[in-house]
């Protein structure tokens, strides 16, 4: 049971005001010899709307004294992306070993959550090895590094955080994840997850990821070997004995923008026109509109598995086509499984129900020149 001196001495985390803005210069003063944050900066981050700097008070030991400020932490929320940053964080030297870092770092991430953003990222000196071993102990992954970064040309490490996610207990059908083995293996891996969710027993393989490839690819896109048109993965999935049905925003052959030689373009017209054939004999049903959000989680509700090609543009600055497979959803989010997690960033489990904004996903969901839309819906094959 706590005493009375104890419950006089309690530090209480709060929103900073402007009234702060003496006490926060004057312990970033005393925190920081170099690297400091300006009195300016601390006003304007203290009215603005797009950050979150919550400070940590103590109460006096008298009941006259007024509380003292001893830590803080600013949390950027930057419009529009999923990302929030720990910008800068204090605790004063009569608080350390007491644990006011963590609950600090832990008001930061609640921050962020408030504001519906999915990770939280952060810089951190290379020698402040507390720092480091705090951060480590919390989740937070090392991604990269940035050369000569402060003032007296220390390296900074770079460190994320998924804050937001999924509890998979909650959905009525458990979506496998399988990571794609070769770089142009999204469509094929999407595929065997969709599968593997609507039969238990199906073992997922490599040979069978390649395979399906084989039977799905474009041939030629942008660089390298090319992905899997939708056309192509719901006839390897009708091969499978499984049913599917497409939509594709626009008609004519996809892709054909994303190369620049005229044979290449020829290829991927003389492969898109089979697929058509063949889809036509299979008997798939292909919608020429744009699928929305209502359609896609009508869909997954009733037991279908969607999968969507993305642009990978705001998960890794490249524009680049990608499957995926919507895995679940709820009233502010959709939730992806991405075959592909992105080296140093994501986990395997990172890669599990994926959080987008409903917002984001509108915007992912579209690649190319043309805005293309996509998704391939597998079911169970219906009885005869």
């Amino acid at each position: 049971m706590s005493t009375a001196s104890e419950k006089k001495n309690a530090i209480q985390l709060r929103r900073g005001r402007a009234e702060d803005l003496d006490a926060l210069e004057a312990l970033e003063k005393r925190t920081f010899a170099s690297d400091r944050l300006s009195r300016r900066s601390l006003r304007r981050w203290l009215a603005s709307e797009h950050a979150a700097l919550i400070i940590a008070e103590r109460t006096g030991a008298a009941e006259a004294t007024l509380p003292e400020l001893v830590g803080y932490v600013l949390v950027i929320l930057h419009r529009g992306t999923s990302m929030a940053r720990l910008y800068s964080i204090a605790v004063s030297d009569t608080c350390r070993g007491a644990g006011l870092g963590r609950r600090l770092v832990e008001a930061a991430e609640r921050a962020a959550l408030d504001a519906q953003r999915i990770s939280l990222r952060l810089e951190v000196r290379k020698d402040n090895t507390t720092a480091i071993a705090l951060y480590e102990s919390m989740g937070y992954l090392r991604f990269g590094e940035y050369r000569d970064y402060y003032e007296d040309h220390q390296d900074a490490l770079r460190y994320q955080k998924r804050i937001r996610h999924f509890d998979a207990t909650l959905w009525q059908r458990p979506v496998p994840w399988y990571r794609q083995t070769t770089d142009f293996t999204c469509g094929p891996a999407s595929l065997m997850m969709a599968m593997r969710a609507l039969d238990p027993a199906l073992k997922l393989r490599q040979r069978e990821e390649l395979q399906i490839w084989r039977e799905a690819t474009t041939i030629f896109m942008t660089a390298g070997h090319g992905g899997c048109h939708p056309l192509g993965l719901a006839l390897a999935a009708v091969a499978r004995d499984y049913d599917a049905e497409v939509w594709i925003s626009q008609p004519g052959p996809l892709f054909v923008d994303s190369v620049r030689s005229d044979e290449k373009k020829l290829i991927i017209e003389l492969v898109h026109k089979d697929f058509v054939r063949k889809s036509k004999q299979e008997g798939i049903t292909v919608h020429h509109r744009e699928i929305t959000q209502q359609v896609l989680t009508k869909a997954l509700k009733e037991g279908a598995i969607p999968l969507i090609m993305i642009s990978t543009w705001q998960m890794d600055g490249k524009r680049t086509p990608h499957w995926v497979v919507l895995s679940a959803f709820d009233e502010d989010f959709l939730y992806l499984h991405d075959p592909d997690p992105e080296d140093g960033i994501q986990t395997d489990m990172d890669c599990q129900y994926l959080p987008i904004a409903r917002a984001d996903f509108d915007r992912m969901a579209r690649f190319g020149r043309n805005r293309l839309r996509t998704a391939v819906l597998i079911r169970k094959k219906a009885p005869q």
